[in-house]
């Protein structure tokens, strides 16, 4: 035999091939056998915490809980199911583990439902067995396709006192009038088995009065809710945080439009970026961190973007040396023009100012 070297008779005429599949499916050195499932193997696993010390655990070869972890895998990493169909893969699992039967993505998808409704089954009875009062919150926005999204998430405190949260929702919803979303709300709560909620938080948009109006009357007519629902109504204190900054960055408008033109204009080349840098290394500028651009409509990234913007003014001023296109760029129609003095003082000054309501809504 090729991985123990045995010789077993194999005359046509007088010898069968039994003895030989036998002797396969046996054999301690054939790596392609199955006489080890119920034998554990001693292997070196990594800690978690850290990587470099390791523990000596057992293992042993299981079909069923493989195909698991390659589908808890696929949702963790955010993974295509095709990826499971990439010849790469296949080669690397034939090397790592060649008994292991690689699914198809048709086969993974379906796994990844199956922990799906297994999970929710565990959470259901957690919800029922180990909490008390539900506190839930609630956001409801429009994608670019004109549909209407809602994400709903759960806060508990557990017979152990340990603080969980848990996204239960995630759907389409018919509008943003304030009685379909407390239906809609009602009946993920339903069907999660969840009758008692402390309290709905939501943003300060007008339906959303509507939505816990609906949800307190429910709530009341169950006998389910403390002190009649007076306290139900939870206003998001991190949108209230940014509807205070959006309004005071307002007050600066244009020399952040300045600041956030510079910067995309730079970002908008590797070519641009690199001969941004070597102007940084001519101001004798080493930041760790480089330039981001910001998303208009979240004050924090645009405070991100203020804050490294305003740490590179003087390679703004040599780059803008530097490059004609610079400043042809930036005074062109419907530009807000190139930054002066003035808008890098700005910025750094409100960079200074947004680091404390930034450090506010992390910790929110």
């Amino acid at each position: 035999m090729q991985h123990c070297k045995s010789e077993l008779a194999c005359v046509p005429k007088r010898n069968g091939t039994s003895s030989l599949l036998k002797h396969l499916t046996t054999c301690k050195r054939n790596p392609h056998s199955n006489n080890d499932d119920k034998q554990p193997t001693l292997q070196a696993t990594p800690n978690q915490g850290d990587a470099s010390k390791c523990s000596l655990t057992t293992w042993r070869f299981d079909q069923d809980k493989l195909r698991d972890a390659l589908a808890e895998m696929v949702i963790v990493d955010e993974l295509p199911f095709a990826f499971v169909e990439k010849p790469g893969f296949r080669r690397f699992v034939a090397k790592a583990c060649p008994r292991f039967n690689v699914p198809s993505r048709r086969t993974v998808t379906r796994d990844c439902v199956r922990i799906h409704y297994r999970e929710k089954v565990k959470l259901k009875k957690f919800f029922k067995e180990s909490c008390e009062r539900v506190c839930v919150t609630t956001d409801t926005w429009t994608s670019s396709q004109k549909q209407n999204f809602m994400c709903v998430t759960a806060h508990f405190i557990d017979n152990d006192w340990v603080l969980h949260k848990w996204i239960i929702g995630f759907f389409l919803v018919r509008g943003h009038k304030g009685e379909d979303i407390g239906k809609d709300l009602e009946k993920c709560l339903v069907e999660w088995g969840i009758d008692k909620v402390f309290s709905v938080t939501v943003d300060n948009a007008s339906p959303n009065d509507g939505a816990v109006s609906y949800i307190k009357r429910i709530m009341n007519s169950a006998n389910a809710s403390i002190g009649r629902g007076e306290y139900m109504h939870m206003r998001c204190a991190a949108h209230i945080l940014n509807l205070i900054v959006t309004d005071g960055l307002k007050e600066l408008d244009i020399s952040v439009k300045r600041v956030r033109a510079a910067v995309k204009f730079v970002k908008n080349s590797p070519a641009r970026i690199t001969k941004f840098k070597k102007c940084a290394e001519l101001e004798k500028l080493a930041n760790k961190g480089f330039l981001s651009l910001d998303v208009c409509t979240r004050w924090n990234s645009t405070f991100l973007m203020l804050k490294a913007a305003a740490t590179y003014e003087k390679v703004f001023v040599r780059y803008e040396e530097e490059d004609p296109y610079f400043e042809i760029d930036l005074n062109g129609e419907k530009m807000p023009g190139v930054s002066e003095p003035e808008d890098w003082d700005n910025a750094s000054k409100m960079a200074e100012f947004l680091e404390h309501f930034y450090k506010l809504t992390v910790r929110v």
